[in-house]
This record gives structure tokens, sequence and C-alpha cells, in this order.
């Protein structure tokens, strides 16, 4: 069974489409629906509905799904083993990373890293920390630069590289920044401008509420930090940013007493994969950044 044609096919069931599957692995939409008429010949049955512009999996690409994806990840860490033994730093390094990540952590780091490795292809995908974990795990990235998970899958190995405190701030106009020493009953009487419920960061918040039983009013949430430090700054309400976004910002800190929040960043891998050689150079750069508390 022919690799190039199974990666057509996991791109088509994870796309829905043969056009945006061709997009990602740089081929024409004939030259996709041909790989595909291949595989469904070869194992004698169908493996997508088309029904229009619409095309799912039936039950036979179902089955097929799970086992094509393994067979493409041991083939690529087969690949990555044997590449590795030449001590060569190149090929493609697909990771993942927050928009938070990339704006404040990585931009110096990416810049060194290219200038020791050229021979390196970045394909950097921006997404939320809990989406790039599952990438991880499912063996979509080969490596995640995120903020770190409370709770560790068995399968992704955590590095911790950066110690991320947490402040509470509002706007200097806001009646919380009159306050020398509010309490967190106080706080709660005010609007909040949070990251989503689920994520990273917003468990920190509710575990550290949760002994005191306070409910949030959360008038706005989204996962992008720059926003919600926009938003603080024009008075909306409250928020929880990390330190590295408000020193020196025109944002007030809130100092609660006996509160301390903070969260840990570094990078996830999986614990069942060959690394290449270019995600170790990219771990080494990354752990060898100074830590911002």
């Amino acid at each position: 069974m022919d690799i190039n044609t199974l990666k057509a096919f996991v791109v088509v069931a994870e796309t829905n489409s043969f056009s945006l599957a061709g997009e990602r692995i740089y081929l024409t939409q004939p030259a996709v629906s041909k790989r595909i008429a291949a595989l469904e010949a070869e194992l004698g049955v169908k493996l997508f509905d088309r029904m229009g512009k619409s095309t799912s999996l039936n039950e036979a690409g179902h089955r097929l799904l799970p086992r094509a994806t393994n067979m493409l990840q041991e083939m690529e860490d087969i690949q990555r083993s044997i590449s590795n033994l030449s001590g060569d730093v190149g090929g493609i390094l697909t990771m993942g990373t927050s928009h938070h990540i990339g704006l404040h952590r990585l931009p110096s780091i990416l810049r060194r890293f290219r200038q020791a490795h050229p021979n390196v292809q970045l394909d950097i995908r921006f997404l939320g920390s809990e989406a790039a974990c599952h990438a991880v795990a499912q063996g979509k990235l080969e490596l995640g630069i995120v903020t770190l998970p409370t709770d560790i899958s068995p399968n992704l190995n955590i590095i911790q590289i950066w110690h991320d405190r947490l402040n509470l701030v509002v706007s200097h106009e806001h009646p919380l920044a009159h306050i020398p020493h509010p309490t967190l009953e106080e706080l709660v009487k005010h609007p909040a401008l949070l990251p989503g419920i689920g994520t990273y960061t917003r468990n920190i918040l509710d575990q550290a509420l949760a002994p005191q039983e306070l409910k949030i009013d959360v008038a706005i949430s989204t996962n992008y930090l720059e926003t919600l430090k926009m938003m603080t700054g024009t008075g909306l309400g409250w928020s929880l940013l990390p330190e590295i976004m408000t020193d020196g910002s025109d944002l007030h800190v809130i100092h609660i007493p006996g509160l301390n929040l903070f969260r840990n960043l570094g990078a996830i891998t999986h614990s069942s994969r060959t690394l290449s050689n270019a995600a170790n150079a990219m771990l080494g750069f990354c752990s060898n950044q100074p830590n911002h508390s």
C-alpha cells in the first residue's frame, strides 16, 4: 500500500475536502482524487460518501483511518530515526504554539535557530495550548511550545521551560484600582474579561477561587490575551494576564493578600515517538532562554 496514497486519504478525511487536502499536500484536486480512487480500487470498497461538494468518511473509511494514521506515524518515526544517524539538522519541523508564546517568547529563539540551522523548514501552527497538546498526542505535531497542562497525559513528555507569573489587572480608572488590597469577594463583584472555560490559564483561576465558592461574572471571553489586555485597558472589567504583558503597561495590578497565581510554559512531545534532530535542536534553544518570573 503506497504511503503517499495513505497520506492523501488521511488528509481528505481530516478536511472533508479533496481541494483542501490538495492544498495541504501540494497536489491538484484531480491528483488527490486519483490517489483515493486507486486506494479504493486496491481495497475493493468505497471509503468516502460524496454528495455534491460534500465529502465524508463512510463506515469502511472510519475503520481504515486509525490504522492508516498509525502506519504513517510509524513510518515517520522510522524515517526520523534513520535520518538522525547522520547528525544533520534539516527537514521539516512541524510545531504548534499559542499566539501569546509566539509573540512574547519565541521571536528571538526562532531568529537564532534559523541562523544556526538554515536547512530546517519550520511549519509553525498557531493554536491554543489545549489544541496543541491534543495534536501532539495524535501525532499531528512533532513538538508543542505551550502553556503546560496540570493534568499530564501519559503519552506526552513535558519539559518545563518558563515560570509565568499571572497578574490580576484593571485600568487605572477602574474602581478596584483605588482599593489598596481588595479581597476576592470585592473582585468578583465586578465583570471579568477572561480566557474560555477549560483553558489551562482559566483553570488556574477557577481552582484558586473554588475553596471560597465564588462565582465570576464573565462579561467577555476570548482566548487571545492581547485582546483581553486591550479591552481591560478600556475599563470594561478586570482580567488575568501574564506578568510579561503587564510590566511597564498602562494597567493597574491588583494585589490580593495570599493569592499567588502562576502557570508553567514549556515543550510537549509524544512519549513514544522519536524526535528529529531539528526538534531536539529547537528544544535546546528554548531551554537556554532566561526565565521571566
